[in-house]
């Protein structure tokens, strides 16, 4: 029987650790390469690091990055992929089974290639006399930061994969095996909380020994803990067929929704709270004794606004990294950047030499969620989603409710904008050189509130809550003073408007099993709004606020182009955080500016104005255009308005969420590795 390589391993290359540059093939068909020297591998910490530097690299080139649109899955009740039909969105839609068997093999092979790597990393320092001295001495230093570095950075490519696709062949990288099958997922997760529990003691706190948040501290160590720990025992869909029989052990589950014909279930399993406690245990620690310089934004310094929550993003703009983040995966232009090109402000602009380049938008808002997600007064709005984007020659222009992407597509997440750049980089397309913030203090906290409320512990809960709302209003007024299903729903509410356009919503929705139910009623609120948007021309939303088809908007010029705060009574100031740069302050695009009117005043956006009414023509009188807006949807409510959001809910109500495992992996495992959830085997 041949012999399979699980993964590739390490070779001593002439200038430092050198990895196996073989074909880029699949992970499971990389021939073995020779054993590796520790004698020149391991002579300093800093040509030690360099060997594990490659793993942050990849991970932000083919994960992070890597042109997938954040996986193209952040599609919730507040999110969506805004090209009908696109190949692109499938698991988004929740329609896994029509994506292609190798739609995520690079991102599948790459978590494989980095994990490999880094447990080979690990082993080798583990040897090393220098760490064991340390470790023996039960001191802190270097060498054993990078030890649990690697082996953390093992343990969250182990979690990423879970995440997205479930049961996953384990532990045999960097060996030669004769054959191979799935792990439980449970087993995954168990295990690699067990190995952050022996790594953790070894490594800095944030802050601590140079350790910044472009690396793995101890700090996220315990997020990473506390991570696994919950989605251990959060709902989830697992398989049901005849592999699944003997892969969960004796594990027992209790079912929410069970599916006979794809083979899976929605399910938690029964002894779930050993897990949430687990969970509580190491996000206190997070937020207490292991926080180490990690802190929460509460006041912001700038004199020409006050948005505590958008100065944590400003700081990804400014290329710094912020103080509430755990950890980012770090960047430099011109690498590839999906931020903002693929989750930002749109821009109809150039590949390159462009005021901004292009950006494709690959994540919108579903105007449900626009117009009734924020209260009145919550600072979090404006900086989160926005109607307008650039028209690529320094002029800001209203978004179109038509299927596309650019200006097109909808609503657009607001928290990357390449206009908020000091400067913006303007030279190519997708090369900002933005951070990604992967974990920031606000996922910890919220998390923790999950938690403490499906525990009972709901005093903590209910004050996290209120120390998020009190950032987000800048006053203690707008506190809440609930318990039971009602903070759970507040835990909720506050996880959507927190991180909308950034992906956690999906993962809340299925981690509380609520999924099925807000998949559901978010596609009945919408043909509601469609059907008074038919009917009348607008629709009228429980608070106040009003959709209608159509807008007026004009081109004005205002003395400082780049927008802050909302400033009721000016049509170029409410929403808030729009604008656009003065890009004719930059030499190598300030000939392709257009015009002085380069701001847009947006009249109708929250009220009803009668098309044939005095108000109308008032407006238009002034140098207003009546623009679309519903009618839009309207036009496309049995396209994008239907298949795009969460449609796959209508064919199941077991949540399929996974991507399939790549063709190759399943063929060489002799027939031990398949597709679950109805997903393609070819």
């Amino acid at each position: 029987m041949k012999k399979k390589t699980i993964y590739i391993s390490v070779v001593l290359g002439i200038m430092g650790l050198l990895f196996s540059q073989c074909n880029q093939k699949d992970f499971l068909s990389v021939a073995n390469p020779s054993a590796t020297d520790d004698v020149f591998v391991t002579s300093s910490v800093s040509e030690a690091f360099k060997t594990l530097s490659w793993c942050y690299a990849e991970y932000r080139r083919n994960d992070a990055g890597g042109g997938n649109y954040n996986w193209n899955d952040p599609c919730s009740d507040a999110e969506y992929y805004p090209e009908y039909n696109s190949n692109n969105g499938r698991i988004g839609y929740l329609r896994p089974a029509e994506f292609s068997v190798d739609g995520r093999k690079g991102q599948f092979n790459s978590l494989y290639k980095i994990l490999g790597r880094c447990a080979r990393i690990g082993d080798i320092i583990g040897s090393k006399t220098e760490y064991l001295e340390a470790k023996e001495a039960g001191v802190t230093d270097d060498w054993t930061q990078l030890y649990g570095e690697a082996w953390t950075f093992y343990c969250y490519c182990y979690f990423e994969l879970v995440r997205h696709f479930g049961d996953v062949p384990f532990g045999i990288e960097n060996s030669i095996v004769e054959s191979y099958g799935l792990t439980s997922r449970f087993e995954i997760l168990d295990k690699i909380i067990a190995k952050l529990k022996e790594v953790e003691p070894l490594m800095y706190d944030l802050g601590q020994g140079g350790i910044k948040a472009e690396r793995m501290s101890r700090t996220f160590a315990h997020q990473l803990i506390a991570e696994a720990a919950l989605y251990s025992g959060a709902y989830q869909t697992i398989r049901t067929d005849s592999i699944a029989q003997n892969l969960y052990g004796d594990i027992a589950f209790t079912a929410k929704y069970t599916d006979n014909a794809v083979k899976a279930a929605y399910v938690r399993r029964n002894d779930y709270k050993d897990y949430y406690r687990l969970a509580q245990t190491h996000f206190r620690l997070v937020l207490g004794e292991r926080k180490g310089s990690l802190s929460f934004i509460t006041t912001d310094e700038r004199d020409y606004c006050n948005n505590p929550f958008q100065r944590g993003f400003q700081y990804m703009a400014d290329k710094q990294l912020s103080p509430e983040s755990i950890w980012e995966a770090g960047n430099i232009a011109p690498n590839q950047s999906e931020r903002p090109y693929s989750q930002g402000r749109p821009s109809d602009g150039g590949g390159s030499n462009a005021a901004p380049c292009k950006v494709f938008g690959g994540i919108r808002i579903i105007p449900t969620f626009y117009y009734t997600g924020y209260e009145d007064g919550d600072k979090r709005m404006d900086p989160s989603m926005v109607v307008t984007g650039s028209d690529g020659k320094g002029n800001e222009k209203i978004i179109n409710f038509k299927s596309g992407s650019r200006l097109s597509g909808g609503i657009a997440v607001n928290k990357w904008d390449d206009n908020r750049m000091n400067p913006p980089y303007v030279v190519k397309q997708r090369n900002s050189g933005m951070n990604y913030v992967m974990r920031r203090i606000s996922n910890t906290m919220l998390l923790l509130a999950e938690v403490d409320a499906l525990l009972g512990d709901e005093t903590e809960a209910l004050s996290i809550v209120n120390q998020i709302r009190d950032r987000a209003f800048g006053d203690d007024q707008h506190r809440l003073s609930v318990s039971g299903d009602a903070l759970k729903e507040a835990i909720s509410r506050e996880v959507a408007r927190e991180f909308v356009g950034e992906g956690d919503i999906r993962w809340e929705m299925i981690r509380t099993g609520t999924m099925t139910d807000r998949a559901k009623k978010v596609r009945r609120d919408i043909k509601t709004m469609i059907a008074g948007l038919e009917a009348d021309g607008y629709y009228t939303f429980a608070n106040g606020r009003v959709i209608s088809n159509y807008i007026w908007t004009k081109p004005v010029n205002k003395a400082s182009k780049l927008t802050y705060d909302r400033v009721d009574g000016d049509p170029a100031l409410v929403p808030g955080w729009r604008g656009v740069y003065d890009y004719s302050t930059i030499p190598a695009v300030a000939s392709i500016v257009t015009g002085t009117d380069n701001n847009l005043a947006i009249k109708g956006l929250f009220e009803y104005i009668d098309p044939t009414g005095a108000e109308a023509a008032a407006l238009e009188a002034d140098g207003y255009t009546k623009t679309n807006w519903g009618i839009d949807i309207i036009s496309g409510k049995n396209q994008l308005w239907d298949y795009n959001i969460l449609s796959g809910i209508e064919l199941t109500d077991v949540p399929l969420y996974y991507h399939s495992i790549p063709l190759e992996t399943m063929q060489q495992s002799q027939g031990r590795v398949t597709n679950g959830y109805g997903l393609p085997q070819l």
